[in-house]
């Protein structure tokens, strides 16, 4: 895990450089799948989870690609979203797996579930730069008013 200032996403592919772009992640789905281009979690799920495990956690710990903060990354499920110059589409979220329980601790299962992330897919290729904002894009239309 590498921590990179700016990051060319491919589509269908991944980021530039991740293990799972190249197929050769330990669950790259043959063929491909678009919910293993990109994974997001949330800087304040981290930190909730922290604070009460029995265990160091951090954002390397949960082996994600990005890390955001001030998202609510569960209601992007089904939705496109920019990053930088990236367009994105929430797939389905990323719920902790018996791997990463195994290289951290089996309370992760736990302590993560709903809260692990999301898994999304590159729509549109680009270059993401930390601190890049997230947009939603095409929020969901306001329910009419009145009777």
């Amino acid at each position: 895990m590498v921590a990179l200032d700016s990051v060319e996403a491919l589509p269908g592919l991944g980021l530039e450089g991740d293990r799972y772009a190249a197929g050769t992640g330990t669950f790259s789905p043959h063929p491909r799948k678009a919910d293993f281009e990109v994974t997001l979690i949330e800087q304040e799920r981290i930190e909730e989870y922290a604070a009460t495990a029995v265990h160091p956690f951090t954002a390397e710990s949960a082996r994600r690609n990005l890390v955001t903060a001030g998202v609510d990354l569960n209601a992007l499920v089904g939705r496109e979203f920019r990053i930088g110059g990236v367009v994105l589409r929430g797939i389905r979220l990323c719920e902790p797996c018996n791997y990463l329980a195994k290289i951290t601790h089996p309370d992760v299962l736990r302590g993560l579930v709903h809260r692990g992330g999301l898994r999304a897919q590159i729509v549109s290729g680009g270059r993401m730069r930390r601190g890049d904002p997230l947009e939603v894009l095409h929020p969901p239309a306001s329910p009419p008013s009145g009777p």
